[in-house]
């Protein structure tokens, strides 16, 4: 007699993970397909690995001055006092060719190093 009850236990034990199997498995698939939906919808994310920056200053000359703008190249951030002919030729020249500052600290530590 305690055979059968051993066994129907054993019995419901393996229901009972099969259940909880197929209910993780579930919620895996489905949090996964809200990931990759959520990646389609994201105008940032390229197909091909390639991001579009969001974030970022881009620093270029304007009249003989330096012009900090935001990551769109639109939208000027500051204006500075900063005249490029005093800064140093390889600087000048990155400035020349648009330059890229990736956050507000490198931002702040170049206008901070470069202002009069």
């Amino acid at each position: 007699m305690k055979t059968r009850y051993y066994i129907g236990f054993l019995g419901v034990i393996i229901l009972f993970t099969i259940l909880l199997d197929a209910g993780y498995r579930k919620t895996y698939e489905n949090a996964v397909t809200r990931q990759s939906e959520s990646l389609e919808e994201d105008p940032t994310v390229a197909a091909d690995g390639q991001a579009d920056k969001n974030t970022g200053y881009y620093l270029q000359d304007q009249n003989g001055y330096v012009i900090v703008y935001l990551f769109d190249q639109k939208t000027v951030y500051e204006c500075t006092s900063i005249r490029t002919d005093s800064l140093p030729s390889q600087l000048r020249d990155e400035i020349l060719d648009t330059k890229y500052i990736e956050n507000t600290e490198e931002l702040y530590g170049f206008l901070e190093n470069y202002s009069s």
